[in-house]
This record gives structure tokens, C-alpha cells and sequence, in this order.
């Protein structure tokens, strides 16, 4: 799995010996590219300091404005604020705490006083929507045949007759 990848999500992504996964590869996939999408857009939670002048700011707070903001920070907000837009409320919840700020099923499932398992179907029917708003699926589909498109219609010899004798 990848580093970005939400713990919560890795745990449900593994493998068991009596069952398959909770979670389907498209689901980590998901979740992966929110993750990423919030730490580009400088949402994540930090652990140490960062010297990093898109952080720092110049203001006494050290959060950058909209102004100070890079391009692809205010870019990857905005692709977050479509994404909250197009999702269930209760989703985008769920995936803001598991993806975005790394918190784990317990935590949100005690938080919004959820039946003990509860959060997992819910972070698995956010998932699922989230992939398909990606565009991606459980299994590829596509065309079993495709017609082969070249550059030349005859393949050039590397080296001609000429030049090996």
C-alpha cells in the first residue's frame, strides 16, 4: 500500500484467511487520491514544524491566506470543495476524518454515536462513490479487441541490407 493511504483504510483493505477484504482495490485507490488531494491542498494535520514558506506564511498565525496560497493548493481546495459539493453530507464527513485528517473508525464511529461497526459501511459506501466520481471500478472494463493504431504503416528496417554487408 502507499504511504498516503488512511491507516483505517489499509486495515480494511487487508486481506483475511476466512473472508475477502472489506475494502476493493478502486476503494484504496480512492482514498489515496483524496488523501493526496488534502495534502496539497495544505488541510493535513502536522505532527513536527515545517520550514516550508507555503506553511509558514507571513503572518503571525503561520496559516497562509487564499493569496499566499500556490496554485495547486488552491487548486486541490478547489477540487475538494466540488467534491463536498457533489457527495452525501454524512460521506464527506466520513471521508474528511478517515482521509483527510487520518482518524480512526472508532474514533468517528464513538464521536457521532454510530452502532460499533457502523462507520465501516458508511466509509465503504463513500468510497464507492468516490471512486466512481474518479471514474474508477471494481474490474477494467474496455473493448476485448482494438484496432492496432502505428506511426508507419511499414516498420522501417534499423539496419538496411545494404549496411550489413
Amino acid at each position: 500500500m502507499a504511504e498516503c493511504v488512511p491507516d483505517a483504510v489499509v486495515r480494511l483493505a487487508a486481506s483475511r484467511r476466512d473472508a475477502p477484504p472489506f475494502l476493493l482495490p478502486h476503494h484504496v485507490e480512492a482514498a489515496r487520491r483524496l488523501a493526496l488531494t488534502f495534502e496539497k491542498a495544505l488541510l493535513r494535520q502536522r505532527v513536527t514544524m515545517s520550514y516550508d514558506p507555503t506553511r509558514v506564511g507571513g503572518r503571525a498565525s503561520g496559516s497562509p491566506v487564499q493569496g499566499q496560497l500556490s496554485v495547486s493548493a488552491a487548486d486541490a481546495r478547489r477540487q475538494l470543495n466540488d467534491l463536498a459539493a457533489a457527495m452525501p453530507s454524512e460521506c464527506w464527513d466520513v471521508l474528511v476524518d478517515i482521509c483527510g485528517l487520518d482518524r480512526g473508525l472508532q474514533d468517528v464511529e464513538t464521536e457521532r454515536d454510530w452502532p460499533r461497526r457502523g462507520g465501516k459501511l458508511v466509509l465503504r459506501i463513500a468510497l464507492s462513490a468516490l471512486a466512481a466520481r474518479y471514474g474508477l471500478d471494481a474490474e477494467a472494463q474496455g473493448r476485448e479487441v482494438a484496432r492496432q493504431r502505428q506511426w508507419l504503416s511499414e516498420r522501417v528496417p534499423m539496419f538496411p541490407a545494404s549496411a550489413r554487408s
